[in-house]
């Protein structure tokens, strides 16, 4: 088999982006409009409760999620948080959220460009010549960082160098080492360029989330985490939202498992982790409340003005999907979502809110990489992909409500390039930039 070798080509920058929650499988039939009558303003709670435990019963081992409409809310759950105890997951559980961490730190470094501290289009090296000295700091612009746009390589294979042998040892090997943000960028800025500074289609990398960490603590003169703890985390309002500060996840929360594609089996739990290999990146634990609480208040202007919104939603092509600083535009059958999506071993979540922040879907999983891979190393499509993605429809697509967030649920994917078509608008696995830049079956060194 010959999943050993392709696994080292297969994921090394997507750990912090989920794996097509919104991407359903080719041969799918259109998403079922939900039963009943339903009103613009409503949320059908028997079928968000039916479509939310199809994921479980199609093998997710857990899943929870919050809706809101206006001001209307569902929360619900379904599956296991423990597989050997049965313990079940519940709505309020804590989760690492993986990629969406990027929208706290955008925000952050926004507040500052608003603040006139920083410019979004001066050079890196402007505010940190000794992380990125010479033409490289001069060539990469703040706002290149943030949409993705710098080239930077991605620093994930270095951090976990088995993975370039298809081997997913260093993931427990790494479990508790402690890792500075500046060996992360040393990491990235060794892997190879993926283009040249500012050049389109941009290329997503988790190091550039690193950098901006870093520059924020330049800016401010103060810890990263505590600074966007203090002016975004608690200035929207979020209770159940924090860094971590140790291996352990404070308050409820389900195990993490992580299948890696069938080389893991079983899957094995990751929630005990040290996430400073993640840091400003992906190192964020939330609520699937807390997070359209967050979305709902930076989109309706409470985190940061209009100026500086309309600069975050301006989007560009990265690795096939519309970014803009942080955030990203997702189509969906009923109008276009924005929010981010994120994963790390064993967790991922995904948050999607309308452009004007009252139709919302937050949910969190507990099972990662569950799908196998193809003879070419490519995830072959999965019955959860399809629950995940019709669940999505389900939550913010209301069947008559006549608006422009929720006109036609039935309309979801029926041709056969309809997986492409979803998936290229998520920083999936399929558009990393490792695998794009590398033919599948050769190994990266």
């Amino acid at each position: 088999m010959r999943i050993a070798r392709l696994l080292g080509t297969v994921l090394g920058t997507t750990l912090l982006t989920t794996t097509a929650v919104l991407t359903a499988p080719a041969h799918a039939g259109p998403a079922a409009p939900p039963a009943g009558p339903v009103d613009g303003t409503s949320l059908d709670r028997t079928a968000l409760r039916d479509s939310l435990e199809a994921i479980h019963e199609a093998g997710m081992y857990g899943v929870f999620s919050s809706v809101r409409d206006g001001g209307r809310r569902w929360t619900g759950a379904s599956g296991v948080a423990d597989v050997e105890t049965g313990r079940p997951v519940t709505p309020g559980m804590r989760h690492r959220v993986g990629s969406i961490s990027k929208t706290f730190t955008s925000v952050a470094l926004l507040q500052q460009v608003e603040r006139g501290r920083l410019r979004l289009d001066a050079p890196v090296g402007d505010y940190l010549p000794d992380l990125i000295p010479g033409e490289r700091g001069r060539q990469i612009t703040v706002r290149m960082l943030l949409n993705h746009t710098s080239h930077i390589g991605d620093y994930i294979v270095g951090a976990f160098p088995s993975l370039a042998k298809g081997s997913t040892a260093s993931l427990d090997e790494e479990r508790f080492r402690s890792v500075r943000p500046g060996e992360l960028v040393r990491l990235g800025l060794a892997a190879p360029a993926t283009g040249r500074p500012g050049e389109l289609p941009g290329s997503y990398s988790n190091t550039n989330y690193v950098i901006a960490g870093l520059l924020l603590e330049k800016i401010t003169g103060q810890d990263a985490e505590k600074h966007i703890t203090r002016n975004v985390i608690d200035r929207a309002g979020l209770r159940h939202t924090s860094f971590p500060r140790t291996p352990y996840i404070k308050g409820p929360h389900p195990r993490m498992y992580e299948s890696w594609y069938g080389l893991i089996d079983p899957p094995r739990d990751y929630s005990v982790y040290d996430m400073s290999w993640a840091y400003t990146a992906g190192a964020v634990v939330s609520t699937t409340d807390d997070l359209n609480r967050f979305y709902r208040a930076l989109l309706g202007g409470k985190l940061i003005g209009k100026a500086a919104l309309d600069e975050m939603t301006r989007t560009v092509p990265v690795s096939g999907f519309d970014y803009g600083l942080g955030i990203y535009a997702q189509e969906l059958p009923c109008g276009r979502f924005w929010g981010h999506d994120g994963a790390v071993f064993g967790a991922g979540m995904t948050a999607l809110s309308s452009r004007d922040g009252k139709r919302q879907v937050a949910l969190a999983q507990n099972l990662m990489k569950y799908q196998s891979l193809d003879e070419n190393g490519r995830p072959k499509a999965h019955a959860i992909d399809y629950a995940l993605y019709t669940y999505v429809v389900r939550a913010l697509c209301p069947a008559g409500s006549g608006t422009a967030a929720g006109s036609a649920p039935e309309a979801g994917p029926a041709s056969p390039d309809a997986r492409g078509e979803f998936g290229k608008r998520l920083p999936g696995i399929d558009h990393s930039q490792l695998t794009s830049g590398l033919k599948f079956g050769q190994l990266p060194h």
